[in-house]
């Protein structure tokens, strides 16, 4: 894999990340968001995707301190537990009598503490957001600086 190849893949994850937070904003703003759109598991998002397969090779680099990537991964993690609690306020099946099995649950109707929490939430969702994609930047300024050369090395 060339460097291009590898800058390419880092800033298409790192570009998935910020459609994924997106995706938070919209569903707390109202907007009607399938609960799949958003992943929960931090592996199974494009971001996470990439950082446990190809972003590995970045460990290898010379100029990238191990904690770096041990950062990236822990703001990673820290960012969907605070998603799984805007999650259990959204799609966590309203209970319901007889008519609500017959036709279905619908997304529960959602108390202003709910929407209050959830933005609160997604305050945090984004701090830590900024804060990832810094160590993200860093990551990336770290991979600019290295030669074809060494990165042919690493392959």
């Amino acid at each position: 894999m060339e460097k291009e190849d590898i800058l390419g893949h880092l800033r298409a994850a790192k570009a998935a990340h910020i459609k994924w937070v997106q995706k938070a904003k919209l569903l707390i703003s109202g907007v009607d968001i399938k609960e799949e759109s958003i992943p929960v598991n931090s592996t199974e998002c494009k971001f996470g995707k990439w950082f446990y397969s190809d972003g590995q090779v970045l460990n290898a680099l010379s100029n990238n301190p191990p904690e770096c990537m041990k950062k990236i991964e822990k703001l990673h993690f820290e960012l969907h537990d605070i998603y799984l609690k805007i999650f259990m306020i959204y799609f966590t099946k309203a209970k319901g009598g007889f008519f609500s099995k017959l036709f279905g649950n619908k997304k529960k109707s959602l108390t202003e503490l709910e929407i209050r929490d959830a933005r609160g939430y997604y305050d945090s969702m984004q701090q830590v957001s900024v804060e990832l994609l810094d160590e993200i930047n860093r990551l990336e300024r770290r991979l600019v600086a290295v030669s074809e050369e060494v990165i042919r090395k690493l392959m």
